[in-house]
């Protein structure tokens, strides 16, 4: 491994812990904020790895979470935003096979497909300013990331959700379950 490998392992591991540390917070506005930490910073990870689309996904979440950290100065409850992203990440898939050169076929068709699914699950939760929601969703969100990030051999993001499913179910327990728990 070279020092720009290195270099870029290193801010993926602090972009690692923006997302882990994310699901800790209490309010949605706070998870958003950790969450366009962790996006940017593996967006310069992914495009300094050579994987532009993980890099492209990552500047979308980026703009994402900041939209929906602002929710009423961005107007985040307006249904053209979840339009807007899906849109993109649809634009981002079709870009994969064409302008980016992946080859087409069934296998890298279905697994491409992983990011778009994510990206979709997460930008509905966000969308529901809800800290519960974001953190349930994530338990879709993290094993499709998960299962991309293994296939296209990602270390530092296949470490980063498996700790976030473990900061997603600590976070439902200490304010899910408990919560549920006092008031039933």
């Amino acid at each position: 491994m070279d020092y720009f490998e290195i270099i870029a392992q290193v801010i993926g591991i602090f972009a690692m812990a923006f997302n882990i540390l994310s699901y800790q917070q209490k309010t949605p506005g706070k998870v958003m904020a950790f969450q366009f930490c962790g996006a940017s910073l593996f967006a310069v990870n992914f495009f300094m790895l050579g994987a532009t689309v993980g890099g492209i996904m990552n500047i979308i979440a980026a703009v994402r979470a900041l939209i929906f950290a602002n929710p009423k100065k961005f107007r985040a409850d307006h249904i053209a935003w979840l339009i807007g992203f899906i849109a993109l990440y649809g634009v981002s898939y079709l870009l994969t096979f064409t302008c980016f050169d992946k080859e087409w076929n069934l296998f890298n068709g279905i697994i491409e497909l992983l990011p778009v699914i994510a990206m979709t699950v997460s930008t509905v939760s966000y969308r529901l300013q809800n800290a519960k929601a974001i953190r349930l969703f994530g338990l879709i969100v993290s094993p499709s990331w998960l299962v991309y990030n293994i296939i296209n051999v990602a270390i530092g993001a296949i470490i980063c959700e498996v700790l976030s499913l473990g900061s997603i179910v600590i976070g439902l327990v200490r304010y899910d379950l408990k919560k549920e728990k006092i008031n039933g």
